[in-house]
């Protein structure tokens, strides 16, 4: 299916010129030439993208984009100006355009302008597909991500889930999905129409851990005069349980657990009667087992009983393409939560975040957006809204190819550090804005608007 671009502008040249090059380009193209039928020309056309004069004959294109982002706001809107005013682009930007494209407009900036809104549009389609698996309970592939590095781990995941009984072990830093992914493997298994048993073992109290997988009969212990309690295994049994946790459980109780994967029999505490399960297990643990075997912390044989199968979670750092997928997800969940509408994080912002280094991944993502949607009192995310993230981020490991900026002890202001980089990309790319602009991750409007802002101009040594 095309993707089907709007155009509203008055000049009928222009229309016409603009619909030649934008069907060469393999788009579907409706045009709008009088203002007071724009919204009409919207609803039936039904685009995915808008092409918006800012100079209009009888309206202000500025005006009407106000009234197409209070009625469309999932369209992108790109405003076309033939006057290079910065303050004008400026107001187009804080009235929710998409990006603004200077007459005559180049090809190459106009490529640059329309992927980048397409690639917005497949983010938005990809959130509402997550959202409808969410809603659903149920997941599936596309829940992950997209990237390769997350794609294989979730295919290592569903052809160990074809097994009833194989043990797995799932390994990832703190926060990294791991007991999704747990819920996974059971969806997809033969016991999927059984119960999901989930059990952190950091988190019972160590007098209690015993009873709380195994169970305990009445009067085993003080506070056990009550009544039977079954265990979580027996509450697992014909289904899956999840060891969430699994190094942080006692030398003595990995004794008790390494002879119920084993022979799958226990006894509850302080009974006589031996219980049978048919149980598949699960563990996961953010530790090196190894590393806990040689400090004396965990069972050697244990550790080859749970190791049957193995499955990694990448952290977020090793499948980042998948970050603005899982950010614009949050934003989604937390608008709803909060009675919130954002339309969305400016471009450069998103790139930063998906730049940072995320130690507590997912997790930490998480609960850094439901902070700043809760304190959001505009409709779109910039920079400022995340300098609490992002003001510790120079202390963070980064990767070896990665940019590193040096602030001097003296200080320096936000305009100097921009105008140098703005100025060493143009000498990268011997004056050629179109490239300077791709490789700074932004329009090439953009960056005219920021070289005229800050009176860089090209010189003939930079050519």
């Amino acid at each position: 299916m095309k993707i089907k671009i709007l155009i509203i502008d008055d000049d009928n040249l222009v229309c016409l010129s603009l619909k030649k090059v934008l069907m060469k380009l393999g788009y579907d193209v409706d045009i709008c030439m009088e203002a007071e039928e724009a919204i009409v020309a919207v609803k039936s056309s039904d685009p995915d993208i808008i092409l918006l004069d800012i100079y209009l004959t009888t309206h202000s294109g500025l005006d009407l984009l106000v009234e197409l982002q209070k009625r469309f706001m999932h369209i992108p809107v790109v405003m076309i100006t033939g006057y290079s005013d910065v303050k004008i682009a400026v107001t187009a930007m804080k009235s929710g355009a998409f990006d603004f494209l200077l007459k005559p407009i180049d090809l190459d900036q106009l490529k640059l302008v329309l992927d980048r809104a397409l690639e917005n549009i497949n983010l938005r389609h990809e959130v509402d597909k997550l959202h409808e698996i969410i809603k659903g309970d149920e997941l599936t592939r596309e829940f992950f991500g997209k990237s390769k590095t997350i794609q294989r781990v979730v295919a290592s995941a569903e052809k160990l889930a074809f097994s009833p009984d194989t043990t797995i072990l799932i390994e990832g830093e703190s926060g990294s999905g791991k007991e999704v992914f747990a819920k996974y493997i059971h969806q997809i298994s033969p016991r999927k129409n059984e119960s999901f048993i989930q059990i952190n073992c950091a988190t019972i109290p160590k007098d209690l851990a015993e009873s709380e997988l195994f169970g305990h009969e009445r009067g085993a212990f003080t506070g056990a005069s009550q009544k039977t309690k079954m265990g979580k295994f027996e509450l697992a049994n014909k289904g899956t349980i999840l060891l969430d946790e699994i190094g942080e459980l006692s030398l003595d109780l990995q004794v008790k657990l390494l002879r119920v994967l084993e022979e799958r029999k226990f006894y509850r505490l302080g009974g006589e009667k031996e219980i049978s399960v048919d149980v598949r297990v699960l563990a996961a643990t953010n530790r090196s087992l190894e590393e806990e075997i040689k400090n004396g912390n965990f069972r050697e044989d244990l550790y080859y009983r749970l190791n049957v199968a193995k499955v990694h979670v990448p952290p977020l750092r090793e499948r980042k393409e998948d970050i603005p997928l899982l950010i614009y997800s949050f934003l989604d969940e937390f608008s709803s939560k909060f009675g919130k509408h954002i339309k969305g994080i400016e471009t450069e912002t998103l790139k930063k975040l998906q730049e940072y280094h995320w130690k507590g991944n997912i997790r930490e993502m998480r609960n850094v957006l439901e902070r700043a949607v809760l304190l959001l009192e505009e409709d779109e995310f910039k920079e400022k809204h995340f300098q609490f993230l992002f003001e510790n981020a120079s202390s963070q490991p980064r990767n070896k190819d990665e940019f590193i900026l040096q602030i001097p002890s003296s200080g320096i202001s936000q305009g100097e550090v921009l105008k140098s980089l703005i100025q060493q990309t143009l000498s990268i790319t011997k004056g050629n804005q179109v490239k300077a602009a791709k490789l700074l991750g932004v329009s090439r409007s953009k960056l005219r608007y920021r070289m005229e802002q800050l009176n860089i101009e090209i010189t003939k040594s930079i050519m």
